[in-house]
């Protein structure tokens, strides 16, 4: 099994304190606890309550930016004034996290290498790096008082202000935007590629309020990395034209774009015939290649021996994540899931079925049964395509999750 590398992070103040860089904390902390990496939050203000499960918490009052004795050495050096309650600040803080910063691989530190709020802890950070009591610094640098307009009045040149604009070799930094990077390059006199960007992400689960069951499900079945997500919310029966939908899945993996085709609802488990059929399309799903492709939720549990049923509030999840509500059904006596993709925002590609011909004419794409899959393959990615919402929406749910991002850039940096 692989050991992952102790990390601790380190800000002034920690969730619950409301914040951006806190609540960028709180994620990189659930998506470090969930990886399996040791993780520690060193603070001045926080709550172990805050953190996600599994996560250690270590409070010195002192790192606050908000403590009395860092409010009066702050007030004095905005002013340009270095006192001497600053020297023995910077110590005091030397020996506190002296014996807790050598515990650890990695230290994801936020702002302290930027920012003016506690410029003790700055030069006692520099200090324990020097003495190689501190290791594997990654400064994540949200903001920057030298380059900005409200903040650097406050900055001096001189010890210890210009800590905050004097690159180290010993630091790995990061910063959030190409704009951060093009800011701190010019302010270090380094060239850009010295600074990593890694921007911050979003929690799905947060913002489409998916429950913590279904965006498991969504997970495992892959709707996050796809390139086009169409969902079938319907049950596994003849009328639903399955076979149909499994040809247009074909023809749209055949273009370059990876899709991914969900179906909800299972087979009847005591009608022998809706087995033999659901059957016959799990042999057809293999004919085609597309068993990647297309997941049925009946075969997507935690359990793949088991057959797994959601209920119609899931649907509505699944929904939330989806590009496309597609219904190639042979007949239908209304077509409800139409209606609920058009609340859902999601649009809809179906045969002449009632509720799209009668209601939803105007809004949906309707083709005729018997047009070539093919046909409407293209007519589907043409749809996406040519909407900037559903670009947008499907480039922030591939690239810009905090999973994806942790994958893909975090957790290499951690283990470089």
């Amino acid at each position: 099994m692989e050991k992952h590398p102790r990390v601790g992070i380190i800000h002034y103040s920690a969730p619950p304190v409301v914040g951006g860089v806190e609540q960028v904390i709180s994620a990189h902390v659930r998506l470090l606890v969930q990886s399996g990496y040791p993780t520690t939050v060193i603070c001045g203000r926080g709550d172990q309550n805050a953190l996600p499960r599994g996560a250690e918490l270590i409070k010195i009052p002192e790192l606050d930016s908000q403590h009395p004795l860092i409010l009066e050495i702050s007030s004095y050096l905005e002013r340009g004034e270095v006192s001497g309650e600053f020297f023995n600040a910077l110590e005091d803080l030397r020996e506190k996290l002296a014996p807790v910063l050598s515990d650890f691989d990695k230290l994801m530190v936020h702002n302290v290498f930027t920012k003016h709020f506690n410029l003790p802890l700055t030069a006692a950070l520099v200090k324990l790096l020097e003495d190689k009591t501190a290791r594997g610094i990654i400064a994540w640098c949200h903001d920057l008082t030298w380059t900005s307009p409200s903040s650097q009045s406050k900055v001096h040149p001189g010890y210890p202000w210009d800590l905050l604009r004097t690159y180290n070799p010993q630091i790995q930094y990061v910063v959030v935007s190409k704009r951060r990077q093009s800011e701190l390059a010019g302010l270090f006199g380094y060239p850009e590629d010295r600074f990593a960007v890694i921007y911050n992400g979003v929690n799905p689960a947060e913002v489409l309020g998916l429950s913590a069951e279904n965006y498991e499900l969504i997970s495992r079945i892959g709707m996050l990395e796809s390139d086009l997500n169409l969902l079938m919310p319907v049950r596994v029966t003849g009328a639903k034209n399955i076979e149909y939908a499994l040809q247009v899945i074909a023809e749209i993996k055949q273009t370059g774009v990876a899709p991914k085709l969900v179906l909800t609802g299972p087979p009847d488990p005591h009608d022998s015939a809706s087995i033999e059929y659901y059957k016959s399309l799990l042999e057809l799903r293999r004919k085609l290649g597309v068993e990647h492709e297309m997941r049925f939720v009946f075969e997507s549990g935690p359990d793949p021996d088991q057959g797994y049923f959601i209920s119609s509030r899931s649907v509505g999840d699944l929904l939330r994540v989806s590009d496309i509500m597609f219904m190639p059904s042979h007949r239908e006596g209304f077509g409800m899931p139409v209606l609920e993709a058009g609340l859902a925002g999601i649009p809809v590609v179906s045969t002449g079925i009632p509720a799209s011909v009668e209601i939803a004419a105007d809004q949906v794409v309707i083709f005729q049964k018997d047009q070539p899959a093919g046909q409407t393959a293209q007519q589907i990615i043409n749809l996406v395509n040519s909407n900037p919402i559903s670009r947008f929406r499907r480039q922030v749910l591939r690239n810009h999750t905090w999973e994806a991002i942790f994958v893909r850039q975090i957790g290499p940096l951690l283990n470089r």
